[in-house]
């Protein structure tokens, strides 16, 4: 990689910190159907309005340690985490559109990354995905492609839409199926978006995501209930398993299918 393009990568890294800094707000307030524009972050003890200078992402967690400045009531470590991943995100995702040549899809796979880094963390700790983030992912994938296929001047849409019929047939179906207990209607909703993009990718990409998705979420269950944090019947958000199987098959879906296909004499 040149200077220029280190350059792109440090700058985006950069504003990667500021993105995971609003992420924290959107992950607070969307849950709870409030505006994540105003008011002005607040301490949730004191309730004062934090300052300019509270708000520098990463940094002022840590020159506050961790710290209310004006009643001294512990940050969760989260807010600096949300940031400091969202930041290695952006960071990576460029560095990986840069050195794979595919800079037409960058702006989508920032841009999506930032709304599924919420949905992670907001399925995590709410058991759903908000309707506001998870719809607002289909526009950008539309847009997002659009602008793919201006700078490549190659539109695969049939492999597109067959990726979103994939995903969706395959977690509809378990929600259909199982009445709504297997799978969560939010996870049905944010499906097709993401087969849509992986979808444009390549079928392979597609294929992978989506069984990477099983395999996460099948392992994770496993873990859980050998080491009785869980038994048979308890609800596990599956949004966190779409979206891993979603990020290993936008990274290493194509490669893998190739090395797949290659052994097998094709």
């Amino acid at each position: 990689m040149n200077s220029s393009g280190i350059l792109i990568v440090g700058l985006l890294t950069l504003l990667g910190l500021a993105v995971g800094s609003f992420l924290n707000v959107v992950i607070a307030r969307v849950p709870l159907g409030e505006s994540v524009i105003s008011p002005r972050s607040k301490c949730p003890r004191c309730e004062g309005e934090l300052a300019n200078r509270d708000n520098i992402p990463l940094i002022s967690w840590l020159l506050l340690r961790g710290r209310c400045r004006g009643c001294s009531a512990p940050i969760s470590p989260r807010y600096p985490i949300v940031e400091l991943v969202t930041a290695i995100i952006w960071g990576g995702l460029t560095a990986y559109s840069i050195a794979s040549g595919s800079l037409g899809l960058l702006p989508l796979l920032l841009a999506s990354s930032a709304i599924l880094v919420a949905l992670f963390v907001i399925d995590l700790d709410h058991k759903r995905l908000p309707d506001p983030l998870t719809f607002l992912l289909y526009p950008v994938a539309v847009v997002g492609l659009a602008i793919d296929g201006l700078v490549t001047g190659e539109w695969p849409c049939v492999p597109a839409l067959a990726g979103a019929g994939c995903w969706l047939l395959a977690i509809g179906g378990i929600w259909f199926l199982s009445g709504g207990r297997g799978m969560g209607m939010g996870d049905v909703k944010l499906a097709p978006s993401l087969g849509l993009i992986l979808g444009w990718i390549g079928v392979g990409p597609a294929v992978v995501g989506l069984m990477t998705a099983w395999l996460l979420g099948g392992a994770v269950a496993i873990g859980l209930l050998l080491a009785r944090r869980a038994r048979s019947g308890t609800a596990i958000p599956f949004g966190p398993f779409l979206i891993g199987g979603f990020a290993i098959g936008v990274l290493a879906g194509a490669p893998m299918t190739d090395a797949y296909l290659g052994s097998m004499g094709f």
